[in-house]
């Protein structure tokens, strides 16, 4: 499984929002300036985002985008399905179904559910204010 830059920069995205955000929108050009990340780019990933109900946006004067929710009650997992789909790391598990032809006598099956099981449950308990957290605290001590 290999997370795109779709996937990281929307994670950057949420993150930006969550770290400068408050009752306030903040406009794509602020967001795409602090990430350093193309305007055009980050106004690709935004309705995705918006379509899903992660984000509310406002248009006109003091126009943007803003969480929905608190950052606590987004995990990465979430925002990284959202963005890539599936996280399985094998097609066979990447439909609610396995029809793989060899499933019944795949000797690495289960290796891989497991595998799966692992990277979601991770995944999905990380949020985004543990992340603002992580962050926080490598500024306070790393030298600017």
């Amino acid at each position: 499984m290999l997370i795109s830059t779709r996937g990281r920069y929307a994670l950057r995205i949420m993150i930006d929002l969550a770290k400068h955000g408050s009752e306030k929108f903040t406009p794509l050009k602020t967001i795409a300036g602090r990430q350093g990340i193309s305007l055009k780019y980050v106004g690709r990933i935004i309705p995705e985002l918006s379509n899903a109900g992660l984000i509310e946006g406002m248009q006109g004067k003091g126009g943007g985008y803003r969480l929905c929710r608190k950052p606590s009650e987004y995990t990465v997992g979430e925002i990284l399905r959202l963005t890539e789909g599936n996280l399985a790391p094998v097609s066979c598990l990447a439909c609610d179904e396995n029809t793989c032809e060899k499933r019944e006598t795949c000797a690495t099956l289960d290796m891989w559910k497991e595998f799966h099981r692992v990277i979601n449950n991770h995944l999905d308990s990380i949020t985004l204010n543990s992340l603002i957290s992580n962050s926080a605290q490598i500024e306070n001590i790393l030298p600017c």
